[in-house]
């Protein structure tokens, strides 16, 4: 890495801050911070060494620079979103007088679906007979995180005490820590309850809900794993977890409408995040327009 020449106290007091009081995950504060040391080379190798010299030929120059190291229009979105995040920051603690990010606009990305299983696949997939203890705890888990919508890091963070009213409802620790209360399908309840039977087995210390037949917590890379695998004999393609909660949030759009129930769901902070899932139910509006209409074929 180049001399990094411009980490200033601000960039230092600036991670801290989204860390600690902001209460981001340490993945996403480590994020700003790589984007920012890139920032940071990029003003120091172009001569400038306060935040006050930086003007908006400096800040598309940088963004020309992220392109032509083959960063793609996500990427740089991300950038753009940690620099402001932090020349922000340095306004309001009067560090500089104005932002001379606060105008830039980032390059418009192509909207890439997720991938969501149809109502079908899903009902193959859980058809599974269980044969063994992982097994069924394999069928616990796709089960849960179908019918709540889970992120797979939430569902393997999971722990026993995190049940309410009976199983009705379960505490999830979501992105930034924050938490929400999700329902429980009666499926995934009994799914549940015929896993914690054999759970019993193998560990009565675990905190964990999905624990290894050692005891120990499942790791989002076995559920991954395990996941796959279950596809596979189920005879599907290869699935992965988030493809759980594409087609949760799929199949109550196409069933209610109610998007704002949804975004509750998931635990989405921004409604517009939740928004991709409209233009799912409106290409599955028009495959059945396609089917029925009879002057729909072209």
């Amino acid at each position: 890495m180049p001399k990094e020449y411009f980490v200033t106290k601000d960039l230092v007091q600036y991670i801290d801050y989204i860390f600690q009081v902001k209460n981001l995950s340490l993945n996403t504060a480590n994020s700003y911070k790589r984007d920012l040391l890139k920032l940071s080379n990029y003003l120091s190798s172009v001569g400038i060494s306060s935040y006050k010299d930086i003007t908006d030929e400096t800040c598309t120059g940088w963004i020309g620079s992220l392109f032509s190291s083959n960063n793609n229009p996500r990427s740089i979105q991300r950038h753009l979103s940690s620099a402001k995040g932090f020349f922000k920051f340095l306004k309001k603690n009067l560090v500089i007088e104005s932002s001379p990010f606060e105008l830039v606009k980032a390059p418009k990305t192509p909207q890439h679906l997720p991938d969501v299983l149809s109502p079908e696949d899903v009902e193959q997939l859980l058809s599974l007979k269980p044969v063994d203890a992982l097994e069924i705890r394999d069928l616990a888990i796709v089960e849960l995180m179908y019918s709540s919508g889970l992120r797979v890091s939430e569902t393997a963070n999971i722990n026993m005490s995190d049940f309410e009213e009976e199983m009705s409802f379960l505490r999830i620790l979501g992105k930034g820590s924050k938490t929400r209360l999700v329902p429980l399908g009666r499926y995934a309840i009994s799914a549940i309850k015929n896993w914690t039977k054999e759970r019993q087995k193998y560990s009565d210390t675990s905190e964990a809900l999905f624990i290894n037949l050692k005891g120990s917590r499942l790791t989002v890379r076995s559920i991954q794993l395990r996941l796959k695998r279950m596809a596979i004999k189920q005879g599907l393609p290869p699935i992965h977890p988030h493809m759980l909660r594409h087609s949760f949030a799929t199949h109550m759009l196409e069933s209610s409408g109610d998007l704002r129930t949804i975004q509750e769901l998931l635990g989405h902070s921004s409604l517009s995040t939740t928004q991709i899932y409209t233009k799912l139910d409106y290409q599955y509006l028009v495959k059945i327009y396609d089917k029925a209409h009879p002057r729909a074929k072209k």
